[in-house]
């Protein structure tokens, strides 16, 4: 008989089950975000996908009886805040100028920047199959550049720093956890300083969202939360090596979704790099294990 609670108990189905809809509200959250470019500035989108995500979360924190607002690492939380910033509005900038498909592709591509940085900060240990794994994986990310140059893909910059950001903020959380920081106080404070920053740009590039696009918005800043929620249930119901592979379930995700709402069609050079990135980091989170 089916149970309503199956679906908080631990296990490798729900794993999955919770794994899969972390990337399909990420893929939805990118298609609000290409559909609010259309008019909208970028960093507003941003500004307002920050906005609803720490009203949703701070609600919680100053009614609860424990104090997840006192902190000693205000400082690390604002560096975050900061990077975290710069990677959102790139991405929400790469989804409006890019197919949603390659911009997938190439955020993939923080597992790469995040070995170097790991061994640089963290000092941990790295073998041989990771540093050729990880070398593989940096000339899939030149594929999706197209190096040639009558058809160089600048904007592919644009993700590539993002998932260079996205890795740094994640040594920044690492610390922050050895360190005993509450998840709830990360959350809460990133989405505190995210909200500071992106606003400083606000009052010279408003453009007032009509109906439609704070429906939109707000849908943003839900879906956020909804993938960190998604993620916290994903990781009670079994191990991060079993989840590592499924975050490829995106791909064709995003794809799909290219392809219904923008009729995007993934180019050949996009699939090769897709596949040469993907079994890279495959390998790495494999032998990190």
């Amino acid at each position: 008989m089916f149970r309503i609670n199956w679906f908080l108990d631990k296990g490798l189905a729900q794993g999955i089950l919770w794994g899969v809809l972390i990337y399909v509200t990420s893929s939805i959250n990118d298609v609000l975000m290409k559909f609010l470019g259309n008019r909208l500035p970028p960093a507003e989108t941003v500004f307002f996908r920050f906005l609803f995500s720490f009203i949703v979360i701070a609600i919680p924190v100053f009614f609860s009886k424990q104090k997840y607002y006192k902190t000693n690492m205000h400082g690390l939380h604002a560096i975050r805040g900061i990077i975290g910033t710069i990677a959102l509005g790139l991405c929400c900038y790469s989804v409006k100028v890019m197919p949603l498909a390659e911009n997938t592709t190439i955020l993939f591509s923080e597992a790469l920047f995040l070995l170097p940085l790991s061994y640089i900060f963290l000092k941990e240990k790295v073998s041989l199959t990771i540093i050729i794994a990880n070398l593989i994986g940096f000339i899939g990310l030149l594929i999706m550049f197209r190096p040639q140059a009558s058809n160089f893909n600048l904007m592919a910059f644009l993700p590539t720093i993002a998932a260079f950001l996205f890795a740094v903020m994640d040594i920044i959380i690492k610390k922050m956890i050895n360190n005993k920081e509450p998840n709830i106080t990360m959350l809460f404070y990133f989405g505190l300083y995210t909200t500071l920053i992106s606003g400083v740009f606000i009052p010279n590039i408003w453009i007032t969202p009509s109906i439609k696009e704070f429906w939109l918005i707000l849908f943003l800043g839900i879906g956020a939360n909804i993938i960190q929620l998604f993620i916290f249930l994903a990781y009670r119901a079994t191990t991060a090596s079993n989840l590592s592979v499924i975050r490829y379930t995106e791909l064709p995700i995003a794809m799909l979704f290219g392809y219904l709402f923008f009729g995007q069609t993934p180019q050949a050079y996009s699939i090769v790099s897709a596949c040469i990135i993907i079994l890279s980091t495959c390998i790495i989170s494999r032998s990190a294990k």
